[in-house]
């Protein structure tokens, strides 16, 4: 039986577009997303791509799910070479405007959940293939994001995470953090891409091309993955001065897109409440 690459978050903007950059690489795939639909999804992507696709769907912000899901990878005996962590929500706003249930979500899905599936996945790796696992992680992770805290507290602890794991499995697999900037994936996303202005159009980049650099450089054993050119040089400067500026810095940018009307989303919401 074949060895499955497991990639969470599949049916999403840069889960389906790893998906697709996996698919035309020849891989056999083993897709998960909370969408029942991720079936669907997958059976189109076997067809035009002439690939072996699988998919069940699991909601991975439930423990429970969770066990369901990777017990029944296991009755069927399933192995894999690879992981690639996509799963991950966003909320966007001040802390105390945030639910106690929104941000346990978040971090149930963008930490519990992530580390709970490479760990297990990685117990079911092919022992005859080198393992590669990809996390995406965010720019966010770099600095301190005032009016994002909760997300990229959890976007930090994965980019750690990534970097310990990496040296623990190096005698038979490899790590790779993806650290995107904003990427054009929802009416949300891109609302928050027009809010910055100049700086939320300047780094962001399709995921397509995101999809594409990332599984170029986990092949390749590389560790860090940054898309576009100002975003690596954004991160690069991040080390360079205090963390006090850079998160007054970032404090400043989204307290100032919170002011600006999207009349994108204003048009959405008024066809949600017809």
């Amino acid at each position: 039986m074949k060895s499955h690459l497991l990639i969470s978050g599949a049916t999403g903007g840069l889960g389906s577009a790893m998906v697709m950059e996996c698919a035309k690489r020849g891989y056999s795939l083993f897709l998960t997303d909370m969408r029942e639909d991720v079936s669907g999804f997958a059976e189109f992507i076997a067809r035009t791509c002439n690939v072996e696709v699988r998919a069940r769907s699991c909601d991975l912000t439930s423990q429970a799910a969770r066990t369901e899901f990777l017990n029944a990878v296991r009755a069927e005996g399933l192995r894999f070479w690879g992981l690639i962590n996509v799963a991950g929500t966003d909320h966007e706003g001040a802390f105390l405007e945030r639910t106690r249930d929104q941000i346990l979500q978040l971090i149930r899905l963008n930490v519990e959940a992530t580390v709970d599936l490479t760990h297990e996945i990685l117990d079911l790796r092919d022992p005859d293939k080198k393992f590669m696992l990809i996390n995406v992680c965010s720019l966010a992770a770099v600095s301190p994001m005032p009016y994002k805290a909760t997300y990229a507290a959890t976007k930090r602890f994965l980019l750690d995470f990534s970097y310990a794991i990496r040296e623990e499995i190096k005698d038979f697999g490899t790590v790779t953090a993806l650290c995107p900037a904003g990427m054009p994936t929802t009416v949300e996303n891109m609302s928050a891409i027009f809010a910055q202005g100049f700086w939320g159009r300047a780094t962001t980049v399709d995921t397509r091309t995101v999809a594409r650099q990332t599984l170029n450089a986990a092949v390749k054993g590389r560790m860090l993955v940054i898309p576009g050119m100002l975003n690596q040089i954004l991160q690069a400067g991040s080390h360079l001065v205090p963390v006090t500026f850079t998160t007054r810095f970032v404090g400043n940018r989204w307290r100032d897109a919170r002011q600006v009307t999207d009349p994108w989303q204003e048009y959405v919401r008024s066809i949600r409440a017809v």
